[in-house]
């Protein structure tokens, strides 16, 4: 991996990344007159067990590990409400396919509530993020890092100011540093409609859609993506709910995410246009790829076609 301070990505690469994130959606929908996305080759994550600790609940663990409370208890045969007892163990799986868009730099995809870091074509960091909520969205592009600051001072929008006063609010100008600033101990200041990857006060917002459009992380998580990049760092939003990845040995993983944002076609449409383009559409259980697509869990699912010896 290098680490090395990196240079200021070329404006032509970034109208490039810009076009590409914007167009992602679409182009699942319209395979016939665009070129779609290669199959993914790598997922981040794994199935582990998980011993609770006190004060654990199934959307506090959920939040943190970059799954749905409600798809965690129904993995564990619970209810979310359900409530723990120090030690007990419960089964997490929080794999995730990382999109491939991007061959170096930040990769944020918006529906799946993640944030990659990838170096020479792999994710070697994979975080779970909040993003922008449905009526105050986050844009995609290109763009690069434009400041790193740490114990940053929160200057507030004057459109977050309006919502404070129209929500009865004490309306805020400035915050100091500090537990009451949202933007938390650690700021990644990006070139795109003045956002920002960002620490927060409020951890289990994470893996949410919350946001008036930044990007959230868990404090642990935004301490280690500030350690590993750099100003220039060069990066893309994308807007992808249903993802494909082919792994070695032949297996087909699929993930699908809610369309919150409402840009795109049926997800099992996604799915054949994907196949297609891939050819791979006879190496998927189709059946599976259904009830994956109708299910919309947000994990990766494996949906090879099991052959006969």
């Amino acid at each position: 991996m290098d680490f090395r301070p990196r240079q200021f990505v070329d404006r032509r690469s970034i109208s490039v990344l810009t076009l590409t994130a914007a167009c992602l959606a679409i182009l699942i929908c319209n395979a016939s007159s665009q070129e779609l996305p290669e199959l993914a080759g790598q997922i981040v994550g794994s199935e582990f067990v998980y011993a609770i600790k006190p004060g654990d609940t199934f959307t506090s663990i959920g939040s943190r590990y970059g799954v749905g409370p409600s798809v965690l208890a129904a993995a564990n045969d619970m209810k979310v409400s359900a409530r723990f007892k120090p030690g007990q163990v419960i089964q997490i799986d929080n794999r995730h396919i990382a999109p491939h868009e991007l061959e170096d730099g930040i990769l944020v995809n918006v529906p799946q509530r993640m944030v990659f870091l990838f170096r020479n074509g792999k994710s070697v960091s994979a975080y779970p993020a909040a993003l922008g909520r449905p009526t105050w969205p986050t844009s995609t592009g290109g763009f690069h890092v434009l400041e790193l600051r740490e114990h940053p001072i929160w200057h507030v929008p004057a459109s977050i100011q309006r919502e404070m006063a129209m929500e009865g609010k004490v309306v805020k100008e400035v915050v100091p540093p500090g537990p009451d600033n949202p933007l938390g101990d650690y700021f990644v200041a990006l070139s795109i409609g003045g956002y920002g990857i960002h620490s927060t006060s409020a951890p289990l917002s994470i893996y949410g859609f919350r946001t008036h459009g930044c990007i959230r992380l868990h404090p642990d998580d935004a301490a280690a993506l500030f350690d590993q990049v750099q100003v220039g760092e060069p990066g893309l939003i994308i807007y992808a709910p249903v993802l494909m990845a082919g792994i070695d040995g032949g297996q087909i993983f699929l993930e699908v995410h809610r369309d919150v944002y409402k840009k795109c076609c049926p997800p099992i449409e996604a799915v054949h246009h994907l196949a297609d383009f891939n050819n791979v559409a006879d190496m998927i259980d189709w059946k599976v790829a259904k009830e994956v697509a109708e299910r919309r869990d947000g994990l990766a699912r494996d949906i090879s076609l099991k052959r006969e010896p």
